[in-house]
């Protein structure tokens, strides 16, 4: 896509690249022309944008969560279409009928603005903001249709329909209706009587086969069955084989020599009693459930008579061989049946009785009949629908791009970008490039190659939830000062931007350089640290190592000779010999060293000297800053913003001087009094001055002493006088 050749574009340069000015409509008119090479970025998320969310959703047409170059051209397109002065863009003005265009759209848009005006109370010459369609209960009451093609509760008077419309919400979740009430609608109630009309042709299907409830308590009921099925079948086999062979009938009973063999046992234990037939044949053809019953199968007759029996039979006290062939009958139907049972998510809400009479009722027909209705008005009251999409970007559609087309907002500063989240407050500094993070480790792993230095905070408000959140994540680039004490676990208070505070953790931080002069004293930190670190573990060592030589010498105190003990005493003159001559040596070797440098020192001249302490300094400082350097000039908010969503098409860098715009670090307010004493400071010994001085005295005399400081004579050639011999 070219660049328009008729439109004269304006640009300006920020962040290390050519940005595009907006600044009239014949700006926006000619954008479509304008090469999208330009464009500081090409998408962005609708999520952690301080922009109006409702507006975001009109641009968002195909409602994925992300806006696009094109939907950012239609929106531009779709607005121009419907002002009469499109300069109202560029100013904070409210609209009035008069703003809007003699055209078809213009025309349905006044018409819409008549009936706002009228619902607020307010005369058709007054004007409409995108406050007044904040509350879209006023703009679309809950119980008149509104075009939406939602059918929200409130919408019927009808209490079998209010039911059933809590119903479908339970399993299915609500959709928003205009009015901010929750709703269904035509796909909803289409896929929940889907699942409802299979579970009520599975009901029927039981009626039709005959399969039959056992009881109340169905899983009582089979469980009782499944515990006696094989003891109550050995009952009546052994019934028919004391019919078929009298002499059978003692037999099967539980003979005389078990019964003894059982007498002299625990009947307690209750495994050996079980193995007994379940009742005494002398009871003939009927199984007995209450009376001679074997005590180990007792509780078990119990349940099967009070959910198998009483609800199919009644209250009996025996049954036959058939009625309990009838029995078994019904409980491998009752199996068969519930396998067939079907697997829809609506029966983990609802009963399978109130999904029958929601089908029966014909609810279905109802609700889309209420849709239908709604959709009825869907023209008039799309009138109201792009007032409201008007008016937001009327008032928001110049800073949005602002901040997509060019970054104008972030590198001009007279207002913040609608990435920026707010400001942090944190170790005597503020922070005002923070943006709203999702996943703290998925961001930080994309937002580490913008080379700035990144603190990731978890910030909370107990009991004062803000836009229904108690809690966030945000990311702040500081860009100034020094890095001090910033660590996991420092606490700080994050601003957003209403105002409202929120407790700031440290729970991640992304180093990279701050600023040169933080460079600077980045090497002598280190050494300071690693000289403090080597001392303090040499301590810690010879501390242990004196606890343990004390505890050793404690120990053997008693049991060692008093040979031992003289002979430990005795001086070996060998061993210190030879310490004290490495003592000397390496004394001498310092000696030497300093002699050299002091000797090389006395013999440059005296302006040579600063000359010499800026080329240590340099050569120390010098890699660190110049590294610094370096990656301060790459620093680039791409990958800050490109972590969160965002397509961001440029460099957009962040140099010294502009970072140091970004965090703010503490000043006192000119003209404040402050006094130089400090009462607790600890007391610094007088001798450290002293010794500084005897030093730099004692370096001037001798300076003196070996003429540093004069000037060289020059001593003139005195001619060879010549020596005449008188003649002979």
């Amino acid at each position: 896509m070219g660049t328009s050749s008729d439109h004269r574009w304006k640009f300006f340069r920020a962040g290390g690249f050519d940005q595009v000015r907006l600044d009239t409509p014949d700006d926006l008119r000619a954008l479509r022309k304008l090469d999208q090479k330009l464009w500081a970025a090409l998408a962005c998320p609708t999520r952690n944008l301080e922009l109006d969310q409702r507006m975001l959703a009109y641009i968002d047409g195909n409602s994925d969560g992300r806006i696009r170059a094109p939907e950012i051209l239609d929106a531009v397109d779709w607005t121009l279409a419907r002002l009469a002065d499109p300069h109202s863009l560029f100013r904070e003005a409210s609209l009035t009928i008069a703003d809007f265009p003699n055209t078809a759209e213009g025309l349905q848009l006044a018409v819409a603005a008549r009936r706002l005006l009228k619902v607020l109370g307010r005369d058709e010459s007054q004007s409409l903001t995108a406050a007044d369609t904040d509350d879209l209960a006023a703009l679309f009451p809950p119980a008149e249709a509104n075009g939406d093609g939602l059918v929200p509760a409130t919408l019927t008077i009808d209490a079998d329909l209010q039911a059933a419309i809590a119903d479908i919400i339970s399993c299915l979740g609500a959709e928003q209706d205009r009015s901010g009430e929750p709703a269904v609608s035509e796909a909803g109630i289409n896929s929940f009587f889907e699942q409802a009309q299979q579970v009520h042709e599975w009901q029927q299907r039981a009626e039709q086969q005959g399969v039959h409830s056992l009881g109340p308590d169905d899983e009582q009921a089979i469980a009782a069955i499944s515990a006696l099925r094989d003891k109550i079948d050995d009952y009546f086999t052994r019934v028919e084989m004391a019919a078929f062979d009298p002499r059978a009938a003692s037999i099967m009973n539980a003979d005389e020599a078990e019964l003894t063999r059982l007498s002299a046992m625990n009947l307690a234990d209750a495994g050996q009693v079980a193995e007994l037939p379940l009742a005494s044949l002398q009871y003939g053809e009927n199984l007995p459930l209450d009376q001679g019953i074997n005590p180990a199968w007792r509780s078990a007759m119990e349940a099967l008579r009070e959910h198998v029996v009483k609800p199919v039979l009644g209250d009996v006290q025996a049954i036959s061989r058939s009625q309990w062939r009838e029995l078994t009958a019904r409980s491998s139907d009752y199996f068969a049946w519930q396998a067939a049972k079907p697997q829809v998510g609506i029966l983990d809400s609802l009963s399978v009785e109130r999904i029958v009479e929601l089908v029966e009722q014909g609810v279905q027909a109802r609700l889309l009949g209420l849709v239908a209705l709604d959709l009825e008005v869907a023209e008039a009251a799309g009138g109201l629908v792009d007032l409201d999409k008007l008016l937001r970007l009327q008032k928001n559609l110049i800073t949005l791009l602002h901040n997509f087309i060019s970054f104008q907002n972030f590198y001009c500063g007279k207002e913040k970008a609608i990435f920026q989240a707010g400001r942090l407050y944190i170790d005597g500094r503020s922070c005002d490039l923070v943006v709203e993070v999702g996943d703290v480790d998925a961001h930080s792993a994309v937002a580490a190659n913008s080379e700035s230095f990144l603190l990731y905070c978890a910030c909370t408000r107990r009991g004062q939830p803000v836009r229904e959140r108690e809690t966030l994540n945000i990311v702040a680039a500081i860009t100034a000062g020094t890095e001090s004490e910033l660590a996991v676990g420092r606490n700080g208070l994050f601003y957003d931007r209403d105002g409202n505070d929120w407790d700031a953790t440290v729970v991640k931080v992304v180093q990279n350089a701050i600023s040169v002069r933080e460079a600077f004293w980045t090497p002598y930190r280190r050494v300071s640290k690693l000289v403090s670190d080597q001392i303090q573990k040499l301590a810690a060592s010879r501390d242990d190592a004196l606890v343990n030589n004390a505890a050793a010498k404690v120990g053997n105190s008693a049991a060692a000779p008093a040979e031992a003990s003289v002979a430990s005493k005795s001086f070996d003159i060998a061993k210190f010999a030879g310490i004290f001559a490495a003592i000397g040596l390496a004394v001498g070797a310092l000696g030497a060293a300093i002699a050299a440098i002091f000797s090389g020192l006395m013999s440059l001249q005296w302006w040579q000297w600063p000359l010499v302490v800026a080329g240590v300094l340099l050569a120390i400082s010098g890699p660190s800053m110049l590294m610094a350097w370096f990656k301060l000039r790459r620093r680039n908010l791409g990958p800050i913003l490109d972590a969160n969503g965002w397509a961001v098409n440029t460099q957009a860098r962040i140099n010294i001087a502009f970072g140091t715009a970004l965090t703010q670090l503490a000043h006192l307010p000119p003209g404040s009094a402050k006094a130089m004493r400090d009462p607790y400071a600890s007391k610094k010994p007088l001798w450290p001055w002293l010794l500084l001085l005897v030093v730099i005295v004692g370096v001037v005399w001798g300076a003196l002493e070996f003429g540093w400081f004069s000037t060289p004579e020059v001593v003139e050639a005195t001619p060879p006088v010549e020596v005449v011999e008188p003649a002979e």
